[in-house]
């Protein structure tokens, strides 16, 4: 496949497979790829409960000044949570962003801005990638407002979007519900709505301008675009119960950041489908059963807790490997069905997921009676074992 993308990848987002990459960890300038950072660690304030959608946010100064997109909030005035993420995520509002961070931060966007180093550590990002602020902006665009510090700008890998993306549409799938609209009014006295810079989105299919662009399924996720890092789209759609996350970098123009995410989505759907290759609730061959301590019996069926699903080229086969085992520590009963007592391991590729076993019935503890006898039983069978090995070893 051709691209002109400086770097791309295509990941399956319930597996993290990569299905496509070139390029993919050189670290390149994301421009307002960078929000979706932002974004993230907003929505695990809220969740948190340290701040809410309701929160009322006076911006600072410096967000009313910011440059590039966005220019909507003005000096004095008041908004809530909801509306300035509104904003980011529909219009990539600077202004807007910068207020979220420095509420999120404490007061301090160079606060906010350890808080993105170190989730970004925290998802295993490229070592050479870091964000300098909240926005994507270069160090020339912020003028008086750049961060002091000789580090150079942002600067971020397609796979490190990839991953963020992922832990976005996962973890916080509301974003969706933003990132999806493709026009909305900042304050409902505006003359004119904020416009989303996405086009492919399938809200623009009756938009003359827009739904030659338009991709079926394609909700999400972030624009992004300064002279340095060109034109960058990280882009997210569902089909056939599969979702896939795209992520292109320094694309020559703004129509050729969402033809180049076509291809990769079209790609991804037309080779590629979601297989289950361990259904929930079905026995391991290698361990049908795991001893436990104190019961009736000695040991309980067990069964997969979860399905085990892998992306796989449409009409192969997938050859896996499994490798089970009890927890380290047995359990004694009573056990319950659904009780974890040990895991498997499901390898394809390079690719592996682990499940839990479970027990596919109850087991009841055995009567301090039943118990006796058997370690009574257990004690001389193992003598009679050991007198047996030892005249064996005679002839």
């Amino acid at each position: 496949m051709q691209l002109e993308a400086k770097s791309a990848i295509l990941i399956e987002a319930s597996t993290g497979q990569v299905l496509y990459e070139t390029n993919a960890d050189q670290p390149m300038p994301p421009a307002s790829m960078s929000k979706m950072m932002t974004e993230y660690l907003v929505m695990e304030a809220v969740k948190s409960g340290k701040i809410s959608w309701d929160t009322i946010v006076s911006p600072s100064q410096y967000a009313v000044d910011v440059i590039g997109s966005g220019q909507l909030i003005g000096p004095g005035e008041k908004y809530t949570v909801k509306d300035l993420f509104g904003a980011m995520s529909i219009y990539s509002a600077n202004d807007a962003t910068v207020a979220l961070a420095e509420l999120v931060g404490g007061g301090s966007e160079a606060e906010f801005v350890k808080m993105m180093n170190d989730t970004a550590k925290k998802f295993g990002f490229n070592e050479a990638s870091f964000f300098i602020n909240s926005t994507g902006l270069s160090r020339a665009d912020l003028g008086k407002y750049a961060p002091p510090g000789t580090e150079p700008d942002t600067m971020i890998t397609a796979r490190d979007a990839a991953v963020l993306a992922r832990h976005i549409v996962i973890e916080h799938p509301e974003v969706l519900e933003y990132s999806s609209v493709p026009s909305k009014k900042f304050r409902e006295t505006d003359k004119s709505p904020m416009i989303n810079w996405n086009w492919m989105l399938e809200g623009n299919k009756d938009n003359p301008n827009f739904k030659s662009y338009v991709y079926q399924g394609l909700d999400g996720l972030k624009t992004g675009h300064t002279n340095e890092a060109g034109y960058c789209f990280t882009g997210t759609a569902t089909r056939n119960g599969m979702r896939l996350i795209s992520v292109v970098m320094n694309t020559p123009s703004e129509a050729k950041r969402f033809r180049e995410t076509q291809k990769l989505l079209d790609y991804g759907y037309t080779t590629f489908e979601m297989k289950s290759v361990v259904p929930a609730k079905s026995p391991i061959d290698s361990l049908k059963a795991i001893p436990v301590k104190k019961g009736v019996k000695t040991e309980v069926p067990v069964v997969t807790a979860d399905p085990v699903d892998f992306v796989v080229k449409k009409g192969e086969t997938p050859q896996v490997t499994m490798e089970a085992a009890p927890l380290p520590e047995l359990k004694s009963a009573p056990i319950q069905t659904g009780d974890v007592l040990g895991s498997v391991k499901v390898k394809y590729n390079e690719i592996e997921k682990t499940i839990n076993l479970v027990a596919s019935q109850d087991l009841e503890k055995g009567s301090w009676f039943r118990l006796m006898m058997r370690g009574i039983k257990n004690f001389f069978g193992g003598i009679f074992s050991g007198i047996a090995d030892g005249l064996k070893n005679l002839f």
